[in-house]
């Protein structure tokens, strides 16, 4: 999957600001190359994480990348949040027949008082999680890829993009928090 440069698009037209790397597109046919290359995106992520975030102090950790927006804590604390909920969900595709999963409402858990720590209790949650992923997404067989799970409002989502998802979430936040520290 290519990532778009975060703040031009291709005919370097300012980008929707709500979606800077672009919306998920998902592959027709997803295959182990993919699959690979999304997951080499996963493991460096929390590194490229880190080096964007480490040395903010609190007013640039309080800035938003549009009005409205969550501030940089809060969408640092929310990738580590969603990543959770989205491994946990590819185990529940790989280990359960089509189990059906809840939703969990974002905006709650991003005032949540955990919320308020430091992004690096988030970045060391990142790290395993991603590390998980990164080592079950590299055992995974072409037949593995369809396995699904029924998400409670989006309705059926397979293995495959769940871990296009996983990668381009990442991703899409990391834009966000670029974004709101460019300002």
């Amino acid at each position: 999957m290519e990532w778009k440069n975060p703040f031009k698009d291709i005919g370097g037209m300012e980008m929707d600001v709500r979606f800077p790397i672009g919306k998920l597109q998902v592959p027709e046919k997803v295959t182990l190359e993919n699959i690979h290359e999304w997951l080499k995106e996963i493991e460096s992520y929390t590194d490229r994480l880190r080096k964007t975030v480490d040395q903010l102090d609190h007013g640039e950790l309080n800035k938003t990348y549009r009005d409205g927006s969550w501030n940089v804590r809060q969408l640092v604390h929310h990738i580590a949040d969603s990543q959770l909920n989205m491994y946990q969900r590819l185990k529940l595709a790989l280990t359960d027949d089509s189990p059906t999963v809840p939703a969990f409402d974002e905006e709650k858990w991003a005032i949540q008082p955990d919320t308020k720590l430091s992004v690096e209790s988030s970045i060391k949650m990142l790290e395993g999680i991603n590390e998980r992923i990164v080592s079950l997404g590299s055992s995974l067989t072409e037949k593995q890829l369809g396995r699904s799970f029924i998400h409670q409002t989006n309705g059926e989502i397979t293995v495959a993009t769940k871990l296009a998802k996983l990668a381009w979430h990442e991703e899409h936040h990391l834009a966000h928090i670029k974004i709101a520290l460019s300002k």
